[in-house]
């Protein structure tokens, strides 16, 4: 099935906004029992992290890609390419395989999953947003 090449955005957007939030919602829910100044700095850290060295640069360089698409409608899973889909499947499996192996304890799934889900979160908003309005690059 093909989409115009901006709703490809929104279906990043909305892939990366589910992705965050349930990130996110167990990180909150293990957070429960850790809250304190020492691990809220701790997440804002983690999210600074993926979001400046990962998440914020990915959304640029996909929204580029995508709008430089020279067909008007394209695949819909186009949306990301092959090494996305395989980094997306690798963090999904290693992500699941930590918390089901009991490996880390509860205080590093809230401090990290907060951290991470924010941002995943977020790019799922910029994405969106550049669905909405003319990404930057195209003015």
């Amino acid at each position: 099935m093909k989409v115009k090449k901006r709703t490809l955005l929104l279906l990043a957007g909305i892939i990366w906004i589910a992705a965050g939030f349930n990130i996110l919602r167990i990180g909150i829910i293990a957070y429960k029992n850790y809250t304190g100044i020492i691990n809220f700095i701790l997440s804002a850290a983690v999210f600074a992290a993926f979001w400046f060295m990962i998440f914020g640069p990915l959304v640029r360089r996909h929204t580029e890609r995508i709008i430089n698409y020279t067909e008007e409608r394209q695949f819909f899973l186009k949306f990301f390419d092959v090494k996305s889909f395989c980094i997306m499947a690798f963090m999904m499996s290693f992500g699941i395989g930590l918390r089901v192996s009991g490996i880390c304890p509860d205080v590093f799934i809230a401090v990290f999953y907060s951290g991470l889900g924010t941002a995943l979160f977020l790019a799922g908003l910029l994405f969106t947003r550049n669905y909405i309005f003319k990404p930057a690059m195209l003015r």
